[in-house]
């Protein structure tokens, strides 16, 4: 949230939020930055901030990412409207929230109205300022929803990727192991893959093929991937 003000006695205001995750030694982390201003100064957000006049929901949501975070150019998929009636003690402000899912190679720099922007594991998440905490559980549930129904995954792997390690990310955004022959059975079954040509070496074992997936942008699966543990 900006540190813009508005004077207005009950004027409301429409807010963007961005919950951007990512996967970082096999666990899933979500970036925060270090409110500077007031209200829930010094205390931990989401990235985000008030919608200007002339902008889109999307176009807000990018900016105000960079500008706190210096993330930019990523997809964003909006996931909800947070509308508590107390939610902002500056008065009453609507937010949409957005999802993402992201390499941790991203440059963080914290600008504008955030003193700091780092990763935090999803397991131990400091205290946050607004309803953030509320907004993050629906953007993990949503989360483990669309990796099981769009091919999402593609935002955080490389472009070519080993089954393991496809297996590895859904393993840490649902938070449990998965049966290997099951999930590399159902995954292959359902044809959202493509195998390459290369091949990569995963420790003293066989090289492992490569594969990419069929479509290279955000698309939903034709059918729901089911895990099994």
């Amino acid at each position: 949230m900006g540190s813009d003000n508005y004077a207005s006695e009950g004027l409301m205001k429409v807010a963007v939020d961005a919950v951007v995750f990512s996967i970082i030694k096999g666990d899933l982390n979500i970036l925060l930055i270090t409110r500077k201003y007031p209200p829930f100064k010094g205390q931990c957000a989401i990235p985000g901030g008030f919608v200007r006049k002339e902008e889109s929901l999307e176009a807000a949501a990018k900016r105000e990412l960079t500008e706190e975070t210096g993330v930019k150019d990523i997809y964003l998929k909006q996931i909800g409207a947070y509308g508590d009636v107390n939610r902002d003690p500056r008065g009453r402000v609507i937010s949409i929230a957005f999802l993402a899912l992201i390499s941790p190679d991203h440059d963080l720099k914290a600008t504008s109205d955030a003193l700091d922007a780092k990763w935090y594991p999803i397991d131990e998440l400091p205290k946050l300022a607004f309803d953030h905490g509320a907004i993050i559980k629906h953007a993990l549930q949503d989360l483990r929803f669309e990796i099981q129904t769009t091919n999402i995954a593609h935002q955080i792997l490389p472009k070519r990727f080993t089954l393991t390690q496809l297996q590895q990310l859904y393993e840490s955004v649902l938070g449990k192991r998965l049966d290997k022959r099951n999930f590399r059975r159902r995954v292959l079954e359902m044809g959202v893959l493509k195998e390459t040509s290369e091949t990569f070496m995963e420790g003293a074992h066989r090289p492992a093929k490569l594969y990419v997936f069929r479509e290279q942008k955000y698309a939903p699966l034709k059918e729901r991937l089911q895990v099994f543990v």
